[in-house]
């Protein structure tokens, strides 16, 4: 074994063996992969080989369709057969919500070149005579989906990294990894050590022990999974011995299986509620082609449907029962990116989708090591979407959820309610006393919506069928019993009272919580130096000054936003709740050396209250002595001021387009300051609101969120950020990328839609869009209704040639297409009169 490598793979399953191929593919030869035991001897040995390409996620789906590429053509790339079997996958729907879901997921799939075919239930019955099609609305097809056998990918994986000059070491354990002063990592292994400059961790059930050895704490437990395969079927082995065609992959949604056949019999894999997490602690040290005791009664409910919808499936015994364990994460999407907090040290792990995901998590991962950057937007799946708050016991609770979720509607508005709450504002007792319906972000609770006192969903708008396993379409109940939200992708049962939050911020003045926003403090002899030469655009020149500063990837893409609040001994930085760990590891791992920058995350110690609306400043002067006129308190600007007993940095900004301020304040004065502003305000109808009304109202002002119109995948100029980008001030993180793509033109437009014939669904985002012959020329990347415009809105990215104000397009929302037009950008108060009232 060589003493050094360029990168260490830690993981010979078919994630780690796919990452190290992708890392020689980009001509790192010079790399190794250490397995313990042999390749595929944890999870992949055991998995069922499914290529499902359904996903929700603009992240996921994207490694997903490529995983499924690469597999077609790695034999005749590498000399060895993958087992791929294109049979397709048919995903069957029995009721509108399901219907609503696959029509999203098929614009989605569209923007992302994903095949997708609409069946009838008389379509489904030929691919898959063997399937009842009674109670049946449809189906969705992916016609080059199918399965795969693990193993031979692994093992082509394997030999086309050792092809291109890798190395693998099987039987070879790791027993300890540390980071040496140089910056290299020293991996100590039971055959010898080696020097590294990258370290992978993709060791699968192993992945907290792998963590423990760096000091992290890896947000991955896994789940039991257990699948049935039977004995041979009469009509199955006859369809084979006349040549028929495989009936493919096919998944009852709504009963949460999929089955497909096996060896002239069938094979289904149901995802029940009850499944628990195992290995909390890691497998044991001789762990190795591991399983569990199977648990029929858990899969029994499971097993019934699946006999109703395929009757031929009761019809023979069963051969055998794996009970497996599968990597999960609390929203059950993978981790792949680099460790928080560690140089060079990289995470490929949580994935309870491997076989899918492993091709496509290993380009990306090489990419990102290699190039210094992902090709596609990863905030989906960067490891630093979680934080310490992640511990063991909100793991297994979010992960046995994910697990049990996996075949429910993924509502857009849904928010779920394990290991909640979990880190709550101190208002947080005042706003659920009126009403707030909360949705969690990072960990922290926020208000949604409010409900009226005494609201409840009508039971009959509740049903979804007592046949239909995944039961799944509200949130749930109060203490008191009241159910006050059920999920949809078209207009809910909230879309009325957000509407009323957002007239009152209008036309009153509205009171929101965040506190969840990332908040951190830089400060130094060379702080204004080192911002300036990461940010876009140039740091606020007074103190008291307000801007807001992008900062970049090299290759010109957006990879954070922040809020700069000059103050007279540093600056006061304000980015987005749900990536504070992202956000503070990227600022973390770009200080300088000699540490004259230094950082402190405070997000913590300030809350934040937003008062918004044209009676805002009537409310804030009844309780402080500061003047807050236009010539004393400019928009963009921000003070300490007291506020009655409370003290606060009053920022004169907000996300909603209205008159108003940003409070931060002492964390533990909170509720003290959310009485004497609510008191205050009670003459000038105050009242709370929550994000979704912050929402439309931000799409009204055609405001950019990360990661959606901010991207690494779009540059700052075609996500519309000329006027946040000085490229005369000198040099930044991501100005010659710029300089370059002003002279080579934009392959892309950030643009505001105005939507036509809508009734009650809006766009949401990942819509397709269409010119006048029917081509695909951009997506929708956010949308909403605009309550104050009366429209229904999209932001989108287009191609530049139909960007110009007045091209008329089409966008396709649930299946069906409407007209739009692109419009001039905020199409609420364009001028910001409200703002600077």
């Amino acid at each position: 074994m060589r003493s050094e490598a360029r990168a260490v793979v830690i993981g010979g399953g078919v994630v780690g063996v796919s990452t190290l191929f992708h890392l020689a593919r980009k001509g790192w030869t010079d790399c190794m992969l250490i397995e313990r035991k042999d390749l595929t001897s944890g999870s992949t040995w055991h998995a069922a080989g499914l290529l499902p390409l359904f996903n929700m996620s603009y992240s996921v789906g994207q490694i997903h369709k490529y995983s499924v590429q690469l597999y077609r053509q790695l034999e005749a790339e590498t000399g060895q057969n993958v087992g791929f079997s294109q049979v397709s996958n048919i995903r069957l729907a029995r009721t509108q919500d399901r219907w609503d879901e696959y029509m999203y997921y098929a614009g989605v799939a569209e923007t992302l070149g994903i095949t997708v075919n609409i069946l009838t239930p008389e379509q489904v019955k030929e691919i898959w005579p063997l399937c009842e099609t009674e109670g049946l609305i449809g189906a969705i097809q992916h016609p080059e989906d199918g399965y795969i056998q693990p193993a031979d990918l692994t093992q082509a994986l394997a030999r086309g990294a050792r092809a291109l000059g890798a190395a693998i070491h099987l039987k070879t354990a790791v027993t300890a990894i540390s980071q040496r002063d140089d910056g290299k990592w020293l991996v100590s292994t039971d055959k010898g050590d080696v020097v590294a400059d990258h370290v992978v961790s993709a060791t699968g059930n192993f992945a907290r022990q792998t963590g423990r050895m760096v000091g992290l704490d890896v947000p991955v437990i896994p789940v039991e999974h257990q699948y049935i395969v039977t004995e041979p079927h009469p009509a199955i082995v006859a369809r084979k011995a006349q040549g028929l065609p495989e009936m493919g992959v096919l998944r009852e949604s709504d009963s949460s299986w999929y089955m497909r056949e096996e060896n002239g019999g069938l094979l289904l894999g149901p995802y029940e509620h009850g499944a628990p997490c195992c290995y909390v602690d890691g497998p044991s040290e001789d762990s190795e082609y591991e399983l569990f005791q199977e648990d029929m009664e858990r899969l029994m409910p499971h097993v019934e449907t699946a006999m109703a919808r395929v009757p031929a499936f009761g019809e023979v015994g069963i051969k055998k029962i794996y009970n497996g364990a599968i990597a999960y994460t609390p929203d059950g999407s993978p981790i792949i990116g680099p460790a928080p907090g560690l140089k060079n040290f990289w995470l490929n792990e949580g994935h309870s989708f491997g076989i899918t995901a492993a091709g496509g998590a290993g380009w990306q991962l090489a990419e990102w090591i290699v190039e210094g950057e992902p090709t596609i937007d990863m905030m989906g799946v960067d490891p630093r979407r979680f934080g310490p708050y992640a511990t063991e016991g909100y793991l297994r609770e979010k992960n046995e959820e994910a697990y049990a979720n996996v075949f429910t509607v993924h509502y857009p508005d849904e928010e779920r309610s394990a290991g909640r709450p979990l880190k709550t504002a101190p208002c947080y007792g005042r706003m659920k006393d009126l009403g707030a319906v909360f949705g969690s972000v990072y960990g922290w609770e926020r208000p949604n919506w409010f409900a009226p006192a005494g609201y409840q969903v009508p039971v009959a708008e509740l049903g979804v069928g007592a046949d239909v396993l995944t039961r799944h379409n509200h949130a749930p109940p109060l203490e008191d019993g009241r159910i006050v939200e059920r999920w949809s992708f078209r207009r809910s049962n909230h879309f009325e009272h957000v509407g009323n939050e957002v007239r009152n911020v209008h036309d009153n003045v509205g009171l929101l919580d965040m506190s969840a926003f990332a908040k951190c403090w830089i400060d130094g002899p060379g702080a204004e130096n080192w911002l300036e030469g990461i940010f876009a655009n140039r740091l606020p020149q007074k103190v008291g000054r307000i801007g807001l500063c992008h900062l970049l990837t090299p290759h010109g893409g957006v990879r954070s936003e922040f809020t700069v609040y000059r103050q007279p001994s540093g600056f006061y930085l304000v980015s987005a709740g749900a990536y504070e760990a992202h956000d503070h590891d990227v600022l973390k791992k770009l200080l300088p050396a000699d540490g004259s920058v230094r950082m402190n995350a405070i997000t913590a110690q300030w809350g934040v209250l937003v008062l918004a609306g044209p009676r805002a400043r009537d409310v804030l002067q009844k309780v402080t002595r500061s003047a807050l006129d236009n010539k004393s308190f400019p928009w963009l600007s921000g003070q300490k001021i007291s506020v009655g007993r409370t003290t606060a940095h009053a920022l004169r900004v907000n996300f909603v387009g209205e008159l108003g301020w940003e409070l931060h304040h002492p964390i533990e004065q909170q509720t003290v300051l959310f009485d004497t502003l609510m008191q205050a305000g009670a003459e000038f109808g105050i009242k709370p609101f929550g994000i979704r009304a912050m929402t439309t109202m931000a799409i009204e002002k055609s405001y950019r969120l990360i990661p959606r119109e901010l991207s690494i995948e779009y540059n700052a100029f075609e996500s519309g950020l000329d006027r946040f980008v000085k490229l005369d001030k000198g040099d930044f993180i991501g100005r010659n990328a710029l300089l370059a793509a002003r002279e080579k033109g934009l392959n892309w437009n950030f643009v505001t839609l105005e939507v036509g014939e809508v009734s009650d669904a809006d766009p949401r985002g990942n819509e397709p869009i269409y010119d006048g012959e029917g081509q695909l020329v951009g997506r929708a990347t956010h949308g909403a209704y605009g309550f104050r415009t009366g429209k229904s809105l999209a932001l989108a990215m287009v191609r530049p040639q139909f960007a110009a104000l007045g091209t008329r397009l089409t966008i396709r929302i649930l299946g069906k297409n409407h007209p739009a037009e692109i419009i001039a950008e905020s199409p609420f108060d364009a001028e910001n009169t409200a703002l600077r009232s």
